[in-house]
C-alpha cells in the first residue's frame, strides 16, 4: 500500500474511494467541500434520511455508478472542541475497513488544521494500514483481501511527505510483531524466534549474536535457565545490534520477555488463567524484534540500539524447576522461587544484567508480566515503571505520538518488603496486593543504579479479544511504535 500527499484538494482528484471526515454539528456547511466531487443536494438528502450528524464513530457509505469516486465515505469525528489525534485514527480505521473490496486510489480528507500536519499524516496513515491487517497464514484455503493500491491524504502541506516515509517500516514492524504473537507455540519455538531475528538482522544490516544453553550457563544465567529446564526445547538468548553511521550520542537497550509458551510450570495455569492463550507470553519480545525491523530500515542517526530477548518455554517435566528452589542470577543475587508461574521476571533478570554490562544510557523492557496490571489498567493501557523522570517523560511523549497509551505507576520502595526471603536474597513474588508493583521492584534489583530504566507491562494491551479500531481482534503489536518513536528521537 503506497501513501502520498495531495496538496491540490478535491477539485482534480480522481479515485475509487473517498473518505471525508465531518465534525459533529452544522453538517450542511461542511458539505460545501463536496460540491467539487458530488451533487451536494443528493448527499444532504441522504444525510437527513440516515440521520447522520457527525458523531464520533458514525459512518455513511454512498455508492455511485460511472462516477469518481465510486464510493464516498462520510466519517463522523465528533465535536471540534473534543477532537484528538485518536479521533483521526479511529475515523481512518473505519474508512479503511470500509474500503476493503475496492482497488485503485483511496483518498482521505480530514480536518487537519487543529494538528501538526506531520503528526496527523502519520497517525492516519498508520491507522489505515494497521486496521486492515489480517493473519491468514494458518488457514488451509486463505482468501486474500482486495485493497486500494494507493492512499492519498488530501489537503496536507508538502512537508508532511517526509514523515509518511516512516509509515511502511513502522507498520511492517508492527505486522511482524502481530504475526509472532499470533503464531501457535508449535510453530513459534525459541529456535524459530531466534531464526526470525537473524532473518531481520541479515536483511537490515544489524549484527547478531545467539547464545545457546551452554553459552548462557557460562555467563551464570541461573534464573533464565531455571525457567527453561522444564522444556524439551532448548532456550535461545537473542542479541541484535543496530549501529548508526557517524557519531554515536547515546546507547540504549530494548529487552522483550520471550516465553513462547507459558504453562505456569508446577504452579500450573488452571481455571480462568487462559493457558491456551499463553502463546502470547512473548509479546514483549515480538515488540522488540518488530522495532528492530523498523529501526533497521529507518536507520536513525546518533543512537546505538541493542535488542535483547531471553527466549524459552515454561513447561513441566521431571527436570522442571520446583516451587521452593533457590537459583542464582548472573549478578550473583539468589532467588527463592515461590511461584513457578512468575517466570518472566526470572528470564528478564538475567537479560537485564546482560544489558547493564553493555553500559547503555537507558534500558527499556517490555513484558506480558502480570495479571495484576490488567486488573489495574484494563486492556488498552500499559503500565510504566521507571527510575528516572526524564526517561518517563520521553516514553510518554513517544507513546502519545502513536496513540499507544502508557500510565506511570509507582515504584513504592516499601513494597519491597513483600519480596523478602528467609533463605535467599529475594523471592520472585510478593503478596497479591500490588502485584504489578512488586514485579517491577523485583526487576529493579537487576539494574545498575546509574542506568535509566523503564519497565512496561503489556499484559493487557498485547492481545485484543475484539476489534479495537486500529487493532483488529488478535495480536496488537503493542509497543513497536512507542519503541521506534523513542529510539529514533533526535538526540
Amino acid at each position: 500500500m503506497k501513501f502520498s500527499v495531495n496538496q491540490k484538494g478535491l477539485k482534480s482528484w480522481e479515485g475509487s474511494v473517498l473518505a471525508i471526515g465531518l465534525l459533529e454539528g452544522n453538517i450542511k456547511s461542511q458539505l460545501a467541500i463536496l460540491n467539487e466531487v458530488c451533487d451536494s443536494l443528493s448527499i444532504s438528502t441522504c444525510l437527513e434520511k440516515k440521520d447522520f450528524s457527525g458523531k464520533k464513530g458514525e459512518i455513511l457509505e454512498l455508492q455511485f455508478l460511472n462516477h469518481s469516486p465510486e464510493k464516498l465515505l462520510l466519517i463522523g469525528l465528533g465535536k471540534l472542541e473534543d477532537l484528538l489525534l485518536d479521533n483521526l485514527r479511529e475515523g481512518a480505521a473505519l474508512a479503511s475497513k470500509a474500503s476493503i473490496g475496492s482497488t485503485g486510489k483511496f483518498g482521505i480528507m480530514f480536518p487537519w488544521d487543529p494538528f501538526n500536519p506531520s503528526s496527523a499524516a502519520k497517525a492516519v496513515a498508520e491507522a489505515v494500514r494497521l486496521s486492515i491487517f489480517k493473519d491468514i497464514r494458518f488457514q488451509s484455503d486463505p482468501k486474500s483481501q482486495k485493497l486500494p493500491e494507493e492512499v492519498e491524504l488530501i489537503g496536507l502541506p508538502e512537508d508532511a511527505i517526509g514523515i509518511i516515509k516512516e509509515v511502511d517500516p513502522i507498520c511492517s514492524g508492527v505486522e511482524i510483531a502481530r504475526e509472532l504473537v499470533g503464531a501457535p507455540p508449535n510453530n513459534l519455538t525459541p529456535a524459530a524466534l531466534a531464526s526470525k531475528a537473524i532473518e531481520i538482522a541479515k536483511e537490515f544490516s544489524l549484527s547478531y549474536k545467539i547464545l545457546d544453553k551452554a553459552d548462557c550457563k557460562k555467563k551464570g544465567m541461573g534464573a533464565y535457565l531455571a525457567v527453561a529446564q522444564g522444556s524439551d526445547l532448548e532456550p535461545r538468548f537473542i542479541h541484535l545490534t543496530y549501529k548508526p553511521k557517524g557519531t554515536i550520542n547515546r546507547r540504549i537497550a530494548l529487552i522483550g520477555k520471550g516465553l513462547t509458551f507459558d504453562s505456569g510450570g508446577y504452579n500450573l495455569k488452571v481455571g480462568a488463567s487462559q493457558i491456551e492463550m499463553m502463546k502470547y507470553d512473548m509479546g514483549g519480545s515480538a515488540a522488540v524484534i518488530g522495532a528492530a525491523r523498523a529501526i533497521g530500515e529507518i536507520s536513525p542517526m546518533g543512537t546505538e540500539i541493542h535488542f535483547i530477548v531471553a527466549s524459552c518455554e515454561n513447561m513441566v517435566n521431571g527436570s522442571a524447576v520446583h516451587p521452593g528452589d533457590i537459583v542464582t542470577a548472573s549478578n550473583g543475587k539468589t532467588i527463592e522461587i515461590n511461584n513457578t508461574d512468575a517466570e518472566g521476571r526470572l528470564t528478564l533478570a538475567d537479560a537485564l544484567v546482560y544489558a547493564c554490562k553493555l553500559k547503555p544510557d537507558s534500558i527499556v523492557d517490555l513484558a506480558t508480566l502480570t495479571g495484576a496490571c490488567v486488573i489495574a489498567l484494563g486492556e488498552e493501557i500499559a503500565g510504566l515503571w521507571v527510575n528516572k523522570d526524564s526517561l518517563a517523560n520521553e516514553l510518554k511523549e513517544a507513546s502519545n505520538l502513536c496513540g499507544e497509551k502508557l500510565w506511570r505507576m509507582p515504584l513504592q520502595d516499601s513494597y519491597k518488603d513483600g519480596l523478602k526471603s528467609m533463605l535467599a536474597d529475594i523471592k520472585n513474588t510478593g503478596p497479591r496486593a500490588g502485584g504489578s508493583i512488586t514485579a517491577a521492584l523485583f526487576l529493579k534489583e537487576f539494574i545498575e543504579e546509574d542506568i535509566a530504566w523503564a519497565h512496561i507491562d503489556i499484559a493487557g494491551t498485547c492481545w485484543a479479544d475484539k476489534d479495537r479500531g486500529i487493532d483488529p481482534a488478535g495480536a496488537t503489536g503493542f509497543g513497536v511504535r512507542t519503541l521506534v518513536n523513542w529510539a529514533c528521537k533526535s538526540n
